[in-house]
């Protein structure tokens, strides 16, 4: 056996520092920097502020669980207090970040920060309603649900959904990067994928979840049921001139009122799944189908005439 005081404990530390600075100034180089990169929105200090904004949001569940009926008030100010000062500095970062990338250095980030957090702030109260129609949503379609506290401590579609209102009114204010990361913090807790970009109507329920994906131009109705590895996606990557990709075209699908979508189901392009439809699991979808529609793989291989929805369908209510 080896003694301990026989063991080479050298890890190369100084070669290896070295080495990874040679790579940082050569990343620099190739995007022609000499400076050091602008810092970033902290993905650790954005975790914590979305623990305290769902606390704020369900205080007696999500926040503290010794709370009295008389210092529910005074946790949920504290809470959000903190939380948006907090949420103020990630914002101002982000400003800054765009503004350095792009040479933008009269830009007044703490000003802009500060009317973005304030707005968002304002939209707490309509993001709890819409969350509770959701925790119902969820209830009422798994009948494994033993009541609405389950749904909200123990579903991870909720806990995807409780993070995508939040990115998704931040998204809408201007705050993309912070939004996107939020998002991606939402994927790591809980295996489903959404886009801040994502248009999603109330009563919304995502069953199990793991492996859902949902792209940045979709738009779901209300009261529309996703079960796990379900892809609302895109079906092809249109280019630019200079052979760029096209950025920002709407290519992810529109699914209206009260769909059910099972499991497996993959969904792509700007298609219109017609109200009160049923997709089948696994099936392969690249065309709209009609309101009332049941598709099953048999179904999708014999392409059905293609659905035209009606120019003020449910898209652009949902903007």
């Amino acid at each position: 056996m080896t003694s301990p005081l026989t063991i080479d404990k050298n890890w190369g530390i100084e070669t290896i520092v070295s080495e990874l600075r040679v790579l940082r100034d050569q990343a620099l180089a190739n995007r022609h920097r000499q400076d050091r990169p602008p810092k970033m929105p902290s993905r650790k200090a954005l975790q914590s502020i979305m623990e305290g904004l769902s606390a704020v949001l369900f205080p007696n569940r999500l926040g503290s669980g010794e709370l009295s009926d008389d210092g529910v008030d005074y946790f949920v100010g504290h809470s959000l207090d903190v939380a948006l000062r907090a949420l103020y500095e990630q914002l101002r970062r982000e400003c800054r970040f765009h503004a350095e990338q792009q040479a933008l250095f009269d830009i007044d980030c703490g000003h802009q920060a500060a009317a973005i957090t304030r707005q968002f702030a304002a939209q707490l109260p309509a993001i709890r309603a819409l969350l509770d129609s959701d925790l119902v949503a969820a209830y009422e379609g798994d009948p494994a649900a033993t009541g609405l506290d389950e749904v909200l401590v123990c579903y991870p579609g909720l806990t995807a959904i409780i993070y995508h209102r939040i990115a998704h009114a931040l998204h809408r204010l201007g705050a993309s990067l912070v939004a996107r990361m939020i998002a991606q913090i939402a994927h790591s807790l809980t295996g489903i994928d959404i886009h801040p970009g994502a248009v999603i109507g109330a009563r919304f329920f995502i069953d199990h979840g793991t492996g859902v994906v949902i792209g940045e131009t979709a738009v779901i109705g209300e009261h529309v049921r996703l079960y796990q590895a379900v892809t609302l996606g895109a079906k092809r990557f249109p280019k630019v001139a200079d052979g760029s990709l096209l950025k920002g075209n709407a290519r992810h699908p529109i699914v209206e009122d009260d769909v059910v979508i099972y499991a497996g189901a993959t969904l792509l392009g700007r298609i219109t799944i017609g109200k009160g439809s049923s997709i089948g699991g696994n099936v392969w979808l690249t065309h709209s189908v009609a309101p009332g529609s049941t598709v099953t793989q048999s179904q999708v291989n014999n392409e059905p005439p293609t659905y035209k929805p009606p120019l003020n369908g449910l898209s652009a209510q949902l903007q």
